[in-house]
C-alpha cells in the first residue's frame, strides 16, 4: 500500500517540522525576518521547517520531484510523484503570535 506508506512520511515529516515551528512560535519575538514581497514574509522558522520536511521526505522517496513556497522546484526521477509543500502556511498569523497556522 504505498499510499499509506506516504501518508505515514508525510505524518513524520509534518510532525517534525511542527515541534521546530512551536519552539520558534514560543520565540517568535526573536525571529529574523524578511518580506518577500507586498505584504508577504517569510521568516527563519519557515526555512527551517521547509529543509526539515524536504530532508525527511526526499529520504523516503528520492525518486519524487519537489515543489515548495521558499525553496521553488525541483524535477523528479519519477515524473507522476511530486511532493507540494508549504512548510508554514499562515506567517503572517505566525509572526504576530496568532495561533492559526499549519504546515501543509
Amino acid at each position: 500500500m504505498q499510499g499509506s506508506a506516504n501518508l505515514n512520511v508525510m505524518i513524520k515529516a509534518a510532525r517534525k517540522a511542527g515541534r521546530s515551528l512551536a519552539k520558534d512560535f514560543r520565540e517568535v519575538e526573536n525571529l529574523q525576518v524578511s518580506r518577500k514581497g507586498a505584504g508577504d514574509f517569510v521568516s527563519k522558522a519557515d526555512l527551517s521547517a521547509e529543509k526539515i520536511i524536504k530532508e525527511e521526505l526526499m529520504e523516503a522517496r528520492p525518486t519524487y520531484g519537489w515543489l515548495a513556497e521558499e525553496g521553488g522546484e525541483e524535477e523528479g526521477a519519477d515524473p507522476t510523484r511530486r511532493w507540494i509543500v508549504d512548510p508554514l502556511d499562515g506567517t503572517t498569523n505566525f509572526l504576530h503570535g496568532l495561533p492559526h497556522w499549519a504546515v501543509s
